[in-house]
């Protein structure tokens, strides 16, 4: 590995309209023995930078602070080795650090998560027995165990097409929390049906289960395997399933509860479209009788 490489970091805050505003600059950088990306970041706060923003904490992969794209990937910088980021990048080549890019931007390579806590604080918390003394099959506890070792780094709701390209953060839910979501759904004690609100408000049916949140979870979560899908599985089985409908219409099966009238897309939308069509036809049909009325008034004076 070569004693000195180059840094092309962005550098830049959002302008008067709230857009990322800024340039990638670049910085000559001696490494040593064993570092890591968040090293080389901190040398240059340390001897070129020191306005430089960067988020991090623990520089244990446990905190998932210190996310950002480096060449293009999402990675965590503190376990990111750069033994591992020079055999990608060719002699000469600057290696480029920038800020996750489906988050708005507060300074440099800081971003603006708050949307993860307010979309955590949507989801229903766990409904299970009063008594705390909890027992359970340890296969059933090895199950939720990986949904546990998620440490929010946000990394797979920036590589999410759906939120990166498509901007649907008030629609949908993201991996992260469809991850929780699971966690939550597959406890063997929780009593909470979230399945409309999994469907409806975090909109599960936008996701088409390209694996790309999976591939750069640092903790290893099969996001798309083990959650998305399962949940998808289980809207299916409770909207879609012919034997569940017909055990609802004879009342063997618990009615659902109603949608959430804030996104659902069903028969109230249906009632306001129709409702806007009658009314825009109606307005069409006075516009046509002020027509004609003009026209005779023209041909009487004739």
């Amino acid at each position: 590995m070569s004693n000195q490489v180059t840094f092309r970091v962005f550098r830049g805050e959002p302008d008067a309209d709230g857009d990322p505003f800024g340039q990638m600059v670049d910085y000559a950088v001696d490494l040593d023995e064993g570092m890591v990306v968040l090293d080389v970041i901190h040398r240059i706060q340390a001897e070129q930078a020191p306005d430089l923003a960067c988020r991090w904490n623990c520089k244990a992969g446990k905190c998932g602070s210190c996310s950002a794209e480096v060449n293009g990937k999402p990675r965590l910088m503190c376990m990111t080795r750069m033994d591992d980021i020079m055999e990608e990048v060719s002699d000469g080549e600057p290696i480029l650090v920038k800020p996750m890019q489906a988050f708005p931007l507060t300074k440099d390579l800081v971003t603006d998560t708050s949307w993860a806590y307010e979309t955590d604080r949507r989801i229903v918390p766990i409904n299970g027995p009063g008594d705390s003394d909890w027992e359970f099959h340890q296969k059933e506890a090895d199950r939720l165990q990986e949904f546990r070792s998620c440490i929010e780094c946000m990394l797979c709701v920036n590589t999410c097409h759906v939120l990166r390209e498509h901007q649907k953060f008030d629609e949908f839910a993201g991996p992260r929390f469809f991850v929780r979501l699971a966690g939550l759904e597959m406890h063997p004690l929780d009593t909470e049906n979230r399945i409309p609100q999994i469907k409806d408000d975090f909109g599960i049916g936008y996701c088409n289960i390209t694996k790309c949140c999976t591939e750069v979870c640092p903790a290893g979560i099969k996001i798309t395997d083990n959650a998305i899908i399962p949940l998808k599985e289980r809207v299916v089985t409770e909207f879609y399933d012919p034997l569940a409908i017909v055990a609802r219409m004879l009342g063997v099966k618990e009615k659902l509860p109603k949608p959430s009238p804030r996104l659902y897309v069903g028969d109230a939308n249906v009632k306001v479209a129709r409702r806007a069509l009658e009314k825009e036809k109606g307005r069409v049909e006075n516009a046509r009788k002020l027509e004609r009325k003009r026209v005779e008034r023209a041909r009487g004076k004739g």
